[in-house]
């Protein structure tokens, strides 16, 4: 009988490893995978970040007893200035800053809309015009201040516009005693808060403000004056 042994099968190499990419492609996938990785992991520090920021905003409450050199209330509500003048008026602080008056605003409408006292206006609230935005809220409070050689002031705005605005203060004037003085916005008290969408665009939309401010506070990429005087200066 002839020889019956098997002749040995070899296997094409090209098929030995049929999971062999070439290393461009390879390399192309591990950056893929890394950059989801890194997506992902991005995502979640900022929902966490949201949802963090969201309960120091809803847990705001205003000091029992309120003291300081003076105050400071950022426009943006009249139910902030009536706040800021109630204060005033219970010796709070010595004078009150109405930082970012619009230029067309008097102060006479100002004392109307709060029934606050001529006296008191007269002697003991000043009215900023110079801010257009939180930066320039900021600067114009830094400046009446050291203008007045305050050491502590209390910070009149909404709650949900309070971690922006004293971080831009700080910022401005790090050796300044702050104080946050929040006004609360009732939709916010709620437990279902996120449910209304007018509620979850706005802790949206300040949520997205803080991270730039951060952002732009740690690089100083992009950051401006928010003056009005300054811009007009600029211009000319």
């Amino acid at each position: 009988m002839g020889d019956t042994t098997p002749n040995p099968i070899h296997q094409d190499p090209e098929l030995a490893s049929p999971a062999a990419l070439p290393p461009r492609r390879g390399l192309i996938r591990r950056l893929l995978r890394w950059g989801g990785f890194a997506c992902v992991l991005a995502m979640a520090l900022v929902f966490g970040g949201f949802l963090r920021f969201a309960d120091s905003v809803t847990t705001l409450k205003p000091p029992a007893e309120p003291k300081a050199d003076a105050i400071v209330v950022l426009t943006g509500g009249y139910q902030r200035i009536d706040q800021a003048v109630e204060l005033l008026q219970k010796g709070a602080g010595k004078r009150l800053l109405i930082s970012g008056v619009h230029p067309t605003t008097t102060p006479a409408q100002i004392r109307k809309m709060t029934q606050g006292s001529a006296d008191l206006f007269s002697c003991c609230v000043d009215i900023g015009y110079d801010a257009i935005d939180t930066i320039g809220n900021a600067e114009e409070a830094s400046n009446w201040i050291h203008a007045k050689g305050y050491r502590s002031v209390l910070i009149v705005t909404n709650n949900y516009h309070m971690p922006r605005s004293l971080a831009e203060l700080s910022y401005v004037d790090p050796d300044i005693e702050f104080i946050a003085y929040p006004v609360v916005n009732s939709d916010l008290k709620s437990r279902n808060w996120f449910t209304d969408p007018n509620a979850m665009r706005v802790m949206l939309a300040e949520y997205a403000k803080v991270l730039l401010a951060g952002a732009r506070n740690i690089t100083g990429f992009g950051r401006h004056t928010g003056l009005r005087s300054a811009s007009a200066s600029g211009q000319n």
